[in-house]
């Protein structure tokens, strides 16, 4: 279960996007339409100290899907998927990846992909007693297709830029960043999602066994 805290951001989460997500070269060029919030879900860190949030964003017609970490001390070795820090009022400075960069999301996606779990519920505490936050977004994760082959997947080609690539131990993750918003088809374990507008699932992410 996530812990959600009542706390201020400095910058907050969707400034944030709107100043990084231009600079991607996957991001849908839209003239200057503002980005607007769809909604966001989370996955649990095991060890309780990553904050693993997925955000859904429009872009004119276009989602898009953004997988951000939140830690309080830069990752080793991952500076080039640093997006910025960012100061929380109860948890101090946060530094913020770019999720598919991050092992700690890898682990977890996968977790969730293969387990059939799906998201983490998200809750406040007031005065010790647990508020939970309802979903804005519903995750549905398939889990590994009892007594069935893996069939391949959708596979980008090279100049495509809208699927990220995560190898997580005997798992190559496909993290699908611009979301085809149509249905597309795509064979189990998976990890889809809808929300209020959107009632035919959206792939958001896929496995298979690593080549």
């Amino acid at each position: 279960m996530a812990l959600i805290y009542h706390a201020e951001l400095h910058p907050d989460k969707m400034e944030l996007l709107a100043s990084w997500l231009p600079t991607r070269p996957w991001f849908p060029r839209v003239g200057q339409l503002p980005i607007e919030r769809v909604g966001s879900f989370r996955f649990d860190d095991p060890d309780g100290e990553v904050g693993i949030e997925t955000h859904l964003v429009a872009v004119g017609a276009d989602v898009v899907q953004v997988p951000l970490t939140y830690r309080g001390a830069p990752l080793e070795g991952a500076e080039k998927h640093l997006i910025t820090t960012m100061e929380h009022s109860v948890l101090g400075t946060r530094w913020v990846y770019d999720a598919c960069g991050d092992p700690a999301y890898a682990q977890a996606l996968t977790a969730s992909i293969l387990s059939g779990q799906g998201q983490a519920p998200q809750y406040f505490e007031n005065g010790g007693v647990r508020e939970d936050i309802p979903e804005s977004v519903s995750v549905v994760a398939s889990g590994l297709p009892g007594g069935e082959e893996l069939a391949e997947g959708p596979q980008p080609g090279p100049a495509d830029l809208t699927v990220a690539r995560i190898r997580a131990g005997d798992w190559d993750l496909s993290v699908v960043r611009v979301l085809e918003l149509g249905g597309e088809a795509v064979a189990d374990p998976s990890l889809t999602a809808t929300w209020p507008g959107q009632d035919v699932p959206v792939l958001l992410a896929w496995a298979m066994p690593a080549q």
